[in-house]
């Protein structure tokens, strides 16, 4: 997974993320509280599960999964709670639904149509097909879950970068993007209320920015995040809040989530940094989720 670095993508995009409506589910009985000792299940791509770029420091085990923590895991330590981290690195939106559809490094990867994460390093779970239809089973062998959490579709944009000749740069093909992952992302939640009959607690986890001191930069990141809010809304869903939080984290570093120590240093260029977050950043994405759901 990779967070946006094309400024071509911008708000317009926003104007279908909230279409087509879904029909809104009956309200249900009272959730099951937050309580150590209950389940979490989490959904999303390499946030979620914590990957790592190949050139940091010390190099990532990807042959070992238990070496990646993401903020699953460390709210789950944090609130006592058993964790299921069903995330990929490099999955959309639609290959969270079908493993066949396109996805950016999960099960397949643009030009590349056999080689993935998934297919040559081990999950944080093991599952056949697709992440969605483990949630699923999941959900209904484990009837002591009381938090769902979802965070995707950074992706779908990538792979739309990757595969048109002109980078995504069109509104046509941002608002494309944009009702594809409102549409999966109806699909994703519908399912999970309706068919595993889920009624406990779904958290969204808004995506951060690369670069909090760069309005372009930050744009993207609030396009994504307005796209997911806008999709879930119907299914009852609370918002942590992860830009908010890595933005505040920048604050007395001119706004640079890289100088602030929240995103991967890169080892090949001294001073850079790559996409995803470090310890440091995973953990206030964590916070953010701590802050969003009811004990």
């Amino acid at each position: 997974m990779k967070l946006f670095t094309r400024t071509a993508l911008v708000l317009a995009a926003l104007a279908v993320a909230a279409a087509p409506a879904a029909a809104k589910p009956k309200a249900s009985a009272k959730p099951l509280s937050v309580t150590p000792g209950t389940r979490y299940l989490a959904l999303g791509d390499s946030v979620t599960f914590g990957y790592m770029e190949s050139n940091v420091v010390p190099a990532p085990n990807y042959h070992n999964a238990a070496t990646f923590f993401g903020y699953p895991e460390i709210a789950g330590a944090a609130l006592h709670i058993k964790v299921a981290n069903a995330a990929c690195s490099g999955e959309t939106s639609s290959s969270l639904i079908n493993p066949k559809a396109q996805s950016n490094g999960c099960e397949n990867s643009p030009g590349n149509p056999s080689v993935g994460y998934r297919t040559q390093f081990p999950l944080h779970v093991k599952y056949k097909g697709s992440q969605l239809a483990f949630a699923l089973s999941y959900l209904k062998a484990h009837k002591n879950v009381s938090l769902v959490s979802l965070m995707i579709g950074a992706n779908d944009f990538f792979v739309c970068q990757e595969t048109s000749a002109d980078g995504c740069a069109t509104t046509a093909e941002q608002n494309a993007v944009a009702a594809k992952v409102t549409a999966n992302i109806h699909t994703i939640l519908g399912s999970i209320r309706k068919k595993a009959h889920y009624t406990g607690q779904i958290a969204i986890v808004n995506y951060y920015s690369l670069n909090y001191s760069v309005p372009a930069v930050n744009a993207q990141s609030q396009l994504l995040n307005k796209t997911q809010d806008a999709a879930a809304k119907p299914y009852h869903v609370i918002i942590a809040d992860g830009y908010g939080e890595l933005q505040k984290a920048t604050a007395h570093f001119g706004g640079s989530t890289c100088q602030a120590g929240l995103i991967t240093e890169l080892n090949n260029t001294p001073g850079t940094c790559g996409i995803h977050p470090t310890y440091a950043g995973q953990s206030l994405l964590a916070l953010s989720l701590e802050k969003a759901i009811t004990l």
